[in-house]
Protein backbone atom coordinates (compact mmCIF):
# COMPACT_ATOMS: atom_id res chain seq x y z
CA UNK A 1 0.00 0.00 0.00
CA UNK A 2 1.42 3.37 -1.05
CA UNK A 3 2.19 6.05 1.54
CA UNK A 4 0.35 9.31 0.87
CA UNK A 5 2.12 12.63 1.40
CA UNK A 6 0.15 15.88 1.31
CA UNK A 7 2.63 18.65 0.43
CA UNK A 8 2.15 22.41 0.17
CA UNK A 9 2.48 23.31 -3.55
CA UNK A 10 4.50 26.51 -3.02
CA UNK A 11 6.24 25.98 0.32
CA UNK A 12 6.86 22.22 0.65
CA UNK A 13 7.33 21.11 4.25
CA UNK A 14 10.97 19.98 4.72
CA UNK A 15 9.99 17.16 7.08
CA UNK A 16 7.61 15.64 4.52
CA UNK A 17 10.09 16.12 1.68
CA UNK A 18 12.65 14.25 3.81
CA UNK A 19 10.20 11.37 4.33
CA UNK A 20 9.55 11.11 0.58
CA UNK A 21 13.28 10.99 -0.13
CA UNK A 22 13.65 8.26 2.49
CA UNK A 23 11.33 6.17 0.29
CA UNK A 24 13.54 6.87 -2.74
CA UNK A 25 16.69 6.07 -0.73
CA UNK A 26 15.23 2.65 0.13
CA UNK A 27 14.71 1.96 -3.60
CA UNK A 28 11.02 2.84 -3.52
CA UNK A 29 9.01 4.12 -6.49
CA UNK A 30 7.20 7.44 -6.07
CA UNK A 31 4.51 9.32 -8.00
CA UNK A 32 5.23 13.04 -7.76
CA UNK A 33 4.13 16.34 -9.36
CA UNK A 34 6.21 18.32 -11.85
CA UNK A 35 5.63 21.57 -13.72
CA UNK A 36 4.10 19.60 -16.62
CA UNK A 37 2.25 16.64 -15.08
CA UNK A 38 2.68 13.81 -12.56
CA UNK A 39 5.69 11.54 -13.02
CA UNK A 40 6.98 8.24 -11.69
CA UNK A 41 10.40 8.48 -10.07
CA UNK A 42 13.08 6.33 -8.47
CA UNK A 43 16.76 6.32 -7.59
CA UNK A 44 19.03 6.46 -10.65
CA UNK A 45 20.70 3.10 -9.96
CA UNK A 46 17.45 1.32 -9.00
CA UNK A 47 16.97 -1.37 -11.67
CA UNK A 48 13.83 -2.65 -9.95
CA UNK A 49 12.37 0.88 -10.04
CA UNK A 50 13.05 1.12 -13.77
CA UNK A 51 11.45 -2.28 -14.36
CA UNK A 52 8.39 -1.26 -12.33
CA UNK A 53 7.99 1.93 -14.39
CA UNK A 54 8.17 -0.16 -17.58
CA UNK A 55 5.55 -2.53 -16.19
CA UNK A 56 3.15 0.21 -15.05
CA UNK A 57 3.37 2.06 -18.37
CA UNK A 58 3.82 -0.98 -20.68
CA UNK A 59 6.99 0.54 -22.17
CA UNK A 60 9.25 -1.10 -24.72
CA UNK A 61 13.06 -1.12 -24.76
CA UNK A 62 13.20 1.93 -27.04
CA UNK A 63 11.58 4.24 -24.48
CA UNK A 64 13.69 7.20 -23.37
CA UNK A 65 13.79 7.47 -19.61
CA UNK A 66 14.36 10.95 -18.23
CA UNK A 67 16.85 12.11 -15.62
CA UNK A 68 15.13 14.92 -13.72
CA UNK A 69 17.96 17.19 -12.58
CA UNK A 70 18.20 19.92 -9.97
CA UNK A 71 20.27 22.37 -12.00
CA UNK A 72 22.42 22.77 -15.08
CA UNK A 73 25.62 21.70 -13.33
CA UNK A 74 24.02 18.38 -12.42
CA UNK A 75 22.55 17.92 -15.89
CA UNK A 76 26.00 18.44 -17.40
CA UNK A 77 27.37 15.40 -15.56
CA UNK A 78 25.06 13.05 -17.44
CA UNK A 79 24.85 14.36 -21.03
CA UNK A 80 27.23 15.74 -23.64
CA UNK A 81 26.53 19.25 -24.94
CA UNK A 82 28.46 21.29 -27.47
CA UNK A 83 28.40 25.10 -27.14
CA UNK A 84 25.40 25.69 -29.40
CA UNK A 85 23.27 22.99 -27.71
CA UNK A 86 24.42 24.19 -24.28
CA UNK A 87 23.12 27.70 -25.02
CA UNK A 88 19.80 26.45 -26.44
CA UNK A 89 19.10 24.09 -23.53
CA UNK A 90 20.20 26.57 -20.87
CA UNK A 91 17.90 29.26 -22.28
CA UNK A 92 14.89 26.92 -21.98
CA UNK A 93 15.49 25.67 -18.43
CA UNK A 94 13.99 25.32 -15.93
CA UNK A 95 10.73 24.60 -17.67
CA UNK A 96 8.48 22.19 -19.51
CA UNK A 97 11.05 20.62 -21.83
CA UNK A 98 12.80 17.26 -21.99
CA UNK A 99 16.00 17.09 -24.04
CA UNK A 100 17.34 13.91 -25.62
CA UNK A 101 21.13 14.03 -25.67
CA UNK A 102 24.15 11.70 -25.92
CA UNK A 103 24.82 10.25 -22.47
CA UNK A 104 28.08 10.37 -20.53
CA UNK A 105 29.62 7.39 -18.74
CA UNK A 106 27.81 8.50 -15.57
CA UNK A 107 24.54 7.09 -16.91
CA UNK A 108 23.93 3.36 -16.26
CA UNK A 109 23.98 1.47 -19.57
CA UNK A 110 20.50 0.00 -19.02
CA UNK A 111 18.99 3.52 -19.06
CA UNK A 112 20.35 4.35 -22.50
CA UNK A 113 18.40 4.10 -25.72
CA UNK A 114 19.70 0.75 -27.04
CA UNK A 115 20.71 2.09 -30.47
CA UNK A 116 21.45 5.78 -29.98
CA UNK A 117 23.10 5.68 -26.50
CA UNK A 118 21.06 8.72 -25.53
CA UNK A 119 19.00 9.67 -22.48
CA UNK A 120 16.37 12.29 -21.70
CA UNK A 121 17.15 15.11 -19.25
CA UNK A 122 15.11 17.98 -17.84
CA UNK A 123 15.19 20.66 -15.15
CA UNK A 124 11.69 21.31 -13.76
CA UNK A 125 10.36 24.55 -12.29
CA UNK A 126 7.81 23.05 -9.84
CA UNK A 127 8.63 23.99 -6.20
CA UNK A 128 7.88 20.48 -4.89
CA UNK A 129 10.02 18.77 -7.53
CA UNK A 130 12.86 21.19 -6.85
CA UNK A 131 12.57 20.58 -3.08
CA UNK A 132 12.79 16.81 -3.65
CA UNK A 133 15.85 17.22 -5.89
CA UNK A 134 17.53 19.59 -3.40
CA UNK A 135 16.97 17.08 -0.60
CA UNK A 136 18.12 14.10 -2.68
CA UNK A 137 21.16 15.70 -4.29
CA UNK A 138 20.97 13.43 -7.34
CA UNK A 139 18.73 13.20 -10.40
CA UNK A 140 15.52 11.18 -10.22
CA UNK A 141 15.02 8.51 -12.86
CA UNK A 142 11.59 9.43 -14.19
CA UNK A 143 8.85 8.87 -16.73
CA UNK A 144 5.52 10.64 -17.29
CA UNK A 145 2.70 8.99 -15.33
CA UNK A 146 0.53 8.11 -18.31
CA UNK A 147 -1.20 4.76 -17.91
CA UNK A 148 -1.89 2.38 -20.84
CA UNK A 149 -5.25 3.19 -22.41
CA UNK A 150 -5.43 6.69 -20.90
CA UNK A 151 -5.37 9.70 -23.22
CA UNK A 152 -4.06 12.08 -20.55
CA UNK A 153 -2.00 11.78 -17.37
CA UNK A 154 -3.91 11.75 -14.09
CA UNK A 155 -4.08 15.14 -12.37
CA UNK A 156 -5.15 14.24 -8.82
CA UNK A 157 -2.97 12.64 -6.16
CA UNK A 158 -5.88 10.79 -4.57
CA UNK A 159 -6.77 9.24 -7.93
CA UNK A 160 -3.20 8.03 -8.39
CA UNK A 161 -3.25 6.58 -4.87
CA UNK A 162 -6.49 4.78 -5.70
CA UNK A 163 -5.31 3.33 -9.02
CA UNK A 164 -1.66 2.59 -8.21
CA UNK A 165 -1.88 1.78 -4.51
CA UNK A 166 -0.04 -1.53 -4.89
CA UNK A 167 2.20 -0.49 -7.81
CA UNK A 168 4.04 2.46 -6.21
CA UNK A 169 5.45 3.05 -2.72
CA UNK A 170 4.48 6.70 -2.26
CA UNK A 171 2.22 9.36 -3.78
CA UNK A 172 3.18 13.02 -3.35
CA UNK A 173 0.10 15.23 -3.60
CA UNK A 174 0.56 18.99 -3.99
CA UNK A 175 -2.86 19.76 -5.43
CA UNK A 176 -4.02 19.46 -9.00
CA UNK A 177 -1.25 18.96 -11.51
CA UNK A 178 -1.24 19.68 -15.24
CA UNK A 179 -2.14 17.19 -17.95
CA UNK A 180 0.40 18.22 -20.55
CA UNK A 181 3.69 16.29 -20.66
CA UNK A 182 6.90 18.10 -21.52
CA UNK A 183 7.84 19.14 -25.02
CA UNK A 184 10.57 16.71 -26.13
CA UNK A 185 13.48 18.03 -28.19
CA UNK A 186 15.99 15.54 -29.63
CA UNK A 187 19.48 17.03 -29.91
CA UNK A 188 21.25 13.70 -30.38
CA UNK A 189 22.40 14.69 -33.90
CA UNK A 190 23.29 18.24 -32.93
CA UNK A 191 20.24 19.87 -34.52
CA UNK A 192 16.90 20.19 -32.67
CA UNK A 193 14.18 17.74 -33.71
CA UNK A 194 10.79 18.23 -32.05
CA UNK A 195 9.67 14.75 -31.00
CA UNK A 196 6.62 15.73 -28.94
CA UNK A 197 4.80 19.04 -28.51
CA UNK A 198 3.71 19.59 -24.91
CA UNK A 199 4.00 22.09 -22.11
CA UNK A 200 7.04 23.97 -23.45
CA UNK A 201 6.73 26.33 -26.41
CA UNK A 202 8.23 24.41 -29.37
CA UNK A 203 8.65 27.46 -31.64
CA UNK A 204 11.97 28.43 -30.05
CA UNK A 205 13.39 25.18 -31.49
CA UNK A 206 11.43 25.17 -34.76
Amino acid sequence: MARYFDVHPDNPQPRIIGQVIDVVRRDGLIAYPTDSCFALGSRLGNKDGMDRIREIRHLDSGHHFTLVCRDFAQLGQFVQLDNAVFRAVKAATPGGYTFILPATREVPRRLLHPRKKTVGVRIPAHPVTRALLDEWGEPLLSSTLLLPGDDEPMTQGWEIKERLDHAVDAVVDAGECGTEPTTVIDFSDGEPEIVRVGAGDPTRFG
